[in-house]
Order: structure tokens, then C-alpha cells, then sequence
């Protein structure tokens, strides 16, 4: 018998990677999407539910509001990019607490927890060279394709009038019909640093920084004036001073 799935997320991204994430297992089948709590209540009030993969950050109802609410709830995964609820996740007796962006790797250990507490007949190889791991991704437009983009690769991301450059770190240049504030919506706040009103940054890419421009590959991009104080905090609190 599979084990029954609901997603409760707001980004599409962490919708996209968790339902991958649940494909690749054959012991799970995924029953719904929903991209707020009170739209997952209708969803648990109709169908038989048996692990939730349940954000906390949302809008008007969060995670933990939700699962507050439920008399009979499934088996919780919480999956945020906050690590500052875990204590009060697992006084609600969450299975686990996974932190965004999350691994493949971690994805499986979470799942193991379920099995070992409900069908302990049913257990997943953790070990790296056991499982194939792909990294996040999104799909863009570029020349009448969707072209698959991987977050890790991708240096940084400019507008130019109506549409979008992704520069990717093997030198190529997708150009996509678009907004760069629609890109960014799809692209998680841990890794991604909007750092103008015309750039995105990939943080892991950043080689250094002053108060007025970032460096990478080479390339020195504007910090925008009114971008200003929120780059320089995010960056400060990765440097040793």
C-alpha cells in the first residue's frame, strides 16, 4: 500500500522539488498540492491523508496554526526555510523539520522516520552513492523551449527591458521572455539575493563585495541604492570582520 502525500507550500519551487522528491519513491503517492493551509484543510477534510509535507511560513494561516487546528492530523514533515520553530514542530510531535533548500539525502532520512514508526518492513538506502540526487531546478522559456535551468549553475540574472539573462557558470547565456521579479518569486531567499532592481545574485557565487557592487566571475554588478542595506546585512552576516 502507498503511503498518501499532500503538499502545503506557497512556492511554487519548494512544490516543484518536493513532488519530484516523492516521484522518485515508489512507496509514495502524491495526492494534492496546495499552496495555503486553509486550501489543505479542505483537502485533509476529503480525502485520507497519511504524511504532510507542511511549510510554516505562510499567508494568513502558517504551518504550525494549521496542524494546531487538526483533531486527527497525519504524520507531519515540516519544510521551511526557518530553523527558529523546530522546538515548538516537535512539541507538536512533527516526524521531522527539513531546512530549504533541501537534499535529496535529508528528503530520504525523513521518510525512513515514517517508515520506522509505520511500516518498518519498508526502508530507503541513505547512503549518497546509493541514490541518484538531483539538484533543484526550473523550467524557462527561451526560444520556443522550456529549457531546464539548475539553480546551482547559475551565476547571476539581469533584466534587460522585456526580458531576462540567466548566466549560467559554463559561460552560457539563456534569454527568456519575462520579468526578473517572475523569475524571482521561483527562486529560494537562501540562495538568491536581489541586489537591484535589474540583478538577482546567486550568493554561492559572490567572489567579493564593496558597499557599492558585487564581483562575479569577474564581473562587477551595481548594488542599487535602495537594495543597499538589505545586501550589505545578508552578506555581513556570512563575513568575519
Amino acid at each position: 500500500m502507498k503511503i498518501k502525500c499532500l503538499i502545503v507550500d506557497d512556492e511554487d519551487l519548494a512544490i516543484d522539488v518536493i513532488e519530484e522528491y516523492i516521484n522518485r519513491i515508489d512507496y509514495l503517492q502524491l495526492e494534492g498540492k496546495c499552496k495555503s493551509a486553509v486550501e489543505a484543510l479542505s483537502v485533509l477534510n476529503s480525502k485520507q491523508i497519511d504524511l504532510l509535507f507542511l511549510d510554516i511560513q505562510m499567508p494568513g494561516l502558517t504551518g504550525i496554526q494549521l496542524l494546531r487546528n487538526l483533531s486527527n492530523p497525519p504524520s507531519v514533515i515540516f519544510t521551511t526555510a526557518y530553523s527558529e520553530f523546530a522546538l515548538e514542530s516537535y512539541e507538536l510531535e512533527a516526524l521531522d523539520y527539513l531546512i530549504k533548500p533541501i537534499p535529496f539525502e535529508r528528503f530520504i532520512k525523513a521518510i525512513n522516520r515514517y517508515f520506522k514508526l509505520n511500516q518498518p518492513q519498508f526502508q530507503i538506502p541513505e547512503k549518497k552513492e546509493e541514490i541518484s540526487s538531483e539538484q533543484p531546478f526550473i523550467f524557462v522559456k527561451s526560444e520556443k523551449r522550456m529549457v531546464k535551468v539548475f539553480l546551482h549553475e547559475i551565476q547571476y540574472i539581469e533584466s534587460l527591458r522585456n526580458y531576462v539573462s540567466i548566466y549560467m557558470e559554463n559561460g552560457q547565456e539563456i534569454v527568456t521572455l519575462n520579468t526578473i521579479s517572475n523569475i524571482e518569486e521561483k527562486l529560494p531567499e537562501s540562495s538568491f539575493l536581489r541586489i537591484h532592481r535589474s540583478f538577482i545574485a546567486s550568493i554561492n557565487k559572490i567572489q567579493s563585495y564593496t558597499s557599492s557592487n558585487i564581483e562575479i566571475a569577474g564581473k562587477l554588478i551595481p548594488i542599487g541604492r535602495n537594495y543597499k542595506g538589505m545586501v550589505i546585512s545578508v552578506l555581513e552576516q556570512k563575513s568575519i570582520l
